[in-house]
């Protein structure tokens, strides 16, 4: 594009953003109290001065509170930012007008950070020449027929992975590694394992440099993500060429290659605060903007930010204007993106109003829930937030998911070997009845889990006692401490090999549990193949080896890596698993057998729920349909071995399908090769799951 003069005119107050046509691109932007407005246009992201400066004028280009211009004839591909004029009163108005700071346009569909200075615009005064910009962006696509997929809950198997951690290793062996592109290479192995729904950490474009100064003294930036500031624009970072504002469809390319091979797309979500902190932060968009009504603010005092968040500030949610910026984006990657699905970060906090106050019936959470463009797009809730408000079992509306924390720490804890909880445990893989049930939910409202992005990946679960957070520059007092793990006796890295064999079957277990459980699976990426952080609980802020997974180790742990994919293989051939209403213990009509029978370890009654030592589960799973297997699965979290005969079943006889104790390939069996076992007691090893099917005569 040549440097030149464009002309303007009046524009429209919608679309919000800048949205080319034949005729040029229309720049809207909201806001109540600036009384100036400025455009600036560059020619590239990385150019120090615009060659163009349009100074708005309140009668020709605003309409209500929204400031507008039509630029003829630019092109796609130019970049732009804002500047604003107002009241400059934060402890009185909540107002932060600074005019020589420059502002990202919230609707923005591409920013670059390529000159950004966090710093800089913690500061008053200009920052042109740091600041980040935003590109008018080409969002024609030809997306082939593609459409957002709707696979139904109870069949989703979720696989939580982080865009950039996945592929840089050099061991991914990929083209452009930590991108968008670089895990569409990846999608055979995804299929290969069996996974339903990739969760992707955040991918809206955040702010690398938000991380304590400590922390960034040592190199290190923010890596997880949750620190955003652009929801309408890809992370420039996870693309190969951003620099020439290809965002879009670098993105859309990656979610047509998922549809296509059957994998559906979540985006976790980060609503609940932004990269702009605390009344020290940067001002990036929304503080200069709209600072009086996008955070919550101290009545007395509205230089003071509420932080239910731990990140600085929290976000108004329940504004009605913020409230309607918020579900418009979520439609955009909907409807624009074709997004399957979103994972909300610290939802709970979206359930504050005015003063923090929580809200039984929160305008936000229920305009998601039942928003038409919405309608059959999966909602997962973190239902907490770092406030002490926590709504696992209680989270406003009835079709959102649950993060199921109280499903991980007794899962913990019941591998781990504590006594006396196989109430609570045999509650929790029957889909948590007891958080849902009375509320008219169902089990796939229970989102399972063991691990996740934050905290120990699973292989370090059973190889630390202890965080070990020295990497990150906090004094390892970042992380938390509450980890419910077991070290097999060493901690950490260890030699022994009746240590690791010891691992390996825990971290077996604890796949058998999550996948032989009522709700919907989630793994975390490269647990499959005892992915390690040396102990490090929170690497939010290593974008290095520590967080990269090793593609190497794919191979080295096989056995794991196979198992898994071998229990995923047995939860989708039996409908039994994938329950969509709550198992009940009566008796089924057409097959004439409970869907469900406890046994105790003499295999005749019940177990005693109250037994303060008791760490075994034993149970028969009825088959729903005619031809469908039966299964009879034992949990041994005990110290000894347990013989344990199996239940009669008229016309059909046990085969072993999986024991947690056995070495590969004999722990996890193909129908097809499995060898019956009638009439004789089956040892159950100490600290092992065995998993029976049965087949007609």
């Amino acid at each position: 594009m040549q440097k030149k003069h464009f002309k303007v005119k009046h524009g429209s107050a919608y679309p919000q953003g800048a949205k080319l046509n034949d005729e040029g691109v229309n720049f809207s932007i909201f806001s109540r109290h600036a009384n100036d407005v400025e455009l600036l246009l560059f020619l590239t992201s990385e150019c120090e001065q615009p060659f163009q400066l349009i100074k708005l004028d309140k009668e020709k280009h605003r309409t209500f509170f929204s400031w507008h211009v039509f630029v003829k004839e630019l092109p796609v591909g130019t970049w732009y930012c804002w500047r604003m004029d107002g009241c400059n009163q934060p402890q009185k108005s909540g107002l932060r007008f600074d005019k020589q700071k420059c502002l990202l346009d919230p609707y923005a569909r591409g920013v670059s950070h390529k000159r950004w200075n966090r710093g800089r615009a913690c500061l008053p005064g200009d920052n042109s020449q740091s600041s980040m910009r935003c590109v008018v962006a080409d969002e024609r696509y030809d997306w082939e027929g593609d459409k957002p997929l709707a696979i139904r809950s109870e069949k989703a198997i979720i696989y939580e992975l982080h865009v950039g951690g996945f592929t840089r290793h050099p061991s991914a062996k990929t083209s452009h590694p930590g991108t968008f592109s670089a895990l569409i290479e990846k999608i055979p192995y995804l299929h290969s394992l069996g996974i339903t729904h990739v969760e992707l950490l955040p991918i809206m474009a955040f702010d690398e440099q938000d991380v304590p100064c400590h922390t960034a003294d040592l190199g290190l930036k923010n890596y997880w993500g949750y620190s955003t500031h652009s929801f309408f624009s890809p992370h420039p970072s996870f693309c190969i060429t951003p620099e020439q504002g290809t965002h879009i469809k670098e993105f859309r390319d990656l979610v047509k290659a998922l549809h296509k091979a059957g994998i559906a797309i979540i985006l976790d979500v980060v609503f609940n605060h932004t990269s702009e902190a605390g009344s020290n932060g940067p001002i990036i968009n929304f503080k200069g903007i709209l600072g009086d009504i996008f955070y919550h603010l101290d009545a007395n005092d509205k230089s003071i930010f509420y932080d239910y968040t731990g990140c600085g500030n929290t976000v108004n949610a329940n504004h009605p204007l913020v409230a309607k910026f918020i579900i418009s984006c979520l439609e955009y990657w909907v409807r624009e993106m074709h997004v399957d699905g979103f994972r909300f970060d610290l939802a709970s906090a979206l359930a504050r109003g005015e003063g923090g106050a929580v809200l039984n019936n929160p305008p936000v959470l229920w305009g998601i829930e039942l928003s038409e463009q919405l309608a059959k797009t999966k909602l997962i809730a973190e239902a907490w937030d770092a406030a002490g408000l926590y709504q696992v079992g209680s989270f406003p509306g009835y079709r959102w998911g649950e993060w199921n924390g109280r499903y991980r720490d007794v899962i913990r804890r019941f591998v781990r070997g504590e006594k006396g909880i196989i109430r609570e445990v045999a509650t929790r893989i029957c889909g948590s009845s007891d958080l849902y049930e009375s509320q008219g939910r169902l089990p796939i409202s229970s989102i399972n889990f063991v691990t996740c992005h934050d905290g120990f990946t699973l292989y370090d679960l059973f190889s630390y006692n202890q965080k070990h957070n020295e990497a990150n520059g906090e004094n390892n007092k970042d992380g938390c401490s509450n980890n419910l793990s077991y070290n097999c006796g060493i901690e950490g890295e260890s030699n022994d090999e009746h240590v690791i064999a010891f691992r390996k079957k825990c971290v077996k277990n604890v796949f058998a549990i999550l996948l032989l459980s009522q709700g919907v699976p989630m793994l975390n990426a490269g647990d499959e193949f005892l992915n390690s952080q040396q102990g490090n609980n929170n690497v939010y802020c290593q974008d290095n080896d520590l967080s990269w997974l090793d593609w190497a180790m794919v191979e080295k742990n096989s056995d794991i890596f196979n198992f898994v994919k071998s229990m995923i293989s047995l939860r989708k051939r039996h409908d039994s698993l994938m329950r969509r209403r709550f198992l009940t213990g009566q008796i089924n009509d057409e097959r004439g057998i409970p869907d469900i029978r406890w046994y105790g370890i003499d295999g005749e009654h019940e177990p005693f729920w109250f037994d303060v030592d008791a760490r075994v589960l034993i149970f028969t799973l009825a088959g729903i349909e005619l031809d469908e297997s039966d299964l009879h699965i034992v949990m041994n979290m005990d110290d000894g071995d347990i013989s344990i005969d199996l239940p009669l079943m008229q016309n059909k006889y046990w085969c072993l399908a999986v024991d947690t104790s056995l070495l590969f390939p004999i722990d996890n069996i193909n129908p097809k090769v499995q060898e019956s076992i009638i009439d004789k007691p089956y040892t159950v090893t100490a600290k092992s799951i065995v998993v029976f099917e049965n087949n007609s005569f």
